[in-house]
């Protein structure tokens, strides 16, 4: 069972291997003009967010979320608009999905998102304790051969993280259409001192909630005949002692 370490300690992360490709089909020409330009200007310095993550947002927002590999980015362009207060740092490995955020940024003229272009475990090593407000791991990739399954983005390591990144009751959010990565999530999350599972009904989990938008993947899983689920977790103000 993980504590969170003292203020100032850092604890050494075992490194994996998370991605598969860099890049997918040829960039559009439109796309190549917002990351050589736009990209630039909302990149997140990771040597500057160790310090303070909000000063790298004008005006500075009230709340700080994350997004951890945010695909299309449509999830965090919705929560952007609809929340002008809150900063939202995104982090995203596939270029191509960086290109399509890029595109509804500047359509939306969206001035409180940043992204970090590349592994997640950079940016959430680099972040200071509890300045997290929100957090969001929507369809991650679910690797489903066993042999694969240490790739998976929901690890007791990452979740440990997210546990010092996280204000006390502060909420993380999973999705996922995969039954296997499903069970590895709530076993990972409900076994973990420093979150509880907000679940009264199964109802809970089965639907979106009217702040939750649907994301392109969702909408591939239901139109395959997956159901996907919807998991709420919060961030503890102690931790859970061993039973």
């Amino acid at each position: 069972m993980c504590a969170a370490p003292p203020d100032g300690e850092k604890t050494q992360r075992p490194r994996r291997s998370l991605h598969g490709r860099r890049k997918g089909r040829p960039i559009r020409a439109a796309r190549q003009r917002l990351l050589d330009t736009l990209l630039p200007r909302l990149e997140l310095n990771l040597e500057a967010a160790a310090g303070d993550p909000t000063g790298q947002f004008v005006p500075t927002p009230a709340a700080l979320w994350l997004e951890i590999g945010f695909g299309g980015g449509e999830h965090l362009a919705w929560q952007a608009e609809q929340n002008p207060n809150v900063g939202i740092i995104g982090a995203e490995f596939f270029i191509n999905g960086v290109g399509n955020l890029l595109k509804l940024v500047e359509d939306a003229n969206l001035k409180n998102v940043r992204i970090h272009k590349g592994d997640a475990r950079d940016l959430l090593d680099r972040l200071p304790e509890q300045t997290i407000d929100r957090a969001f791991i929507l369809f991650p990739d679910p690797w489903p051969k066993a042999k694969h399954n240490k790739r998976r983005i929901v690890q007791k390591q990452t979740l440990d993280r997210l546990a010092e990144l996280l204000k006390t009751g502060a909420e993380l959010r999973i999705a996922t259409d995969d039954p296997s990565y499903r069970r590895w999530i709530l076993a990972a999350a409900t076994d973990h001192p420093w979150f509880d599972w907000n679940v009264e009904v199964p109802g809970d989990w089965r639907r979106r909630s009217d702040d939750w938008p649907p994301t392109r993947y969702e909408e591939k899983a239901l139109a395959a005949g997956r159901q996907p689920v919807y998991l709420r977790f919060t961030r503890r103000a102690k931790m859970r002692e061993s039973t």
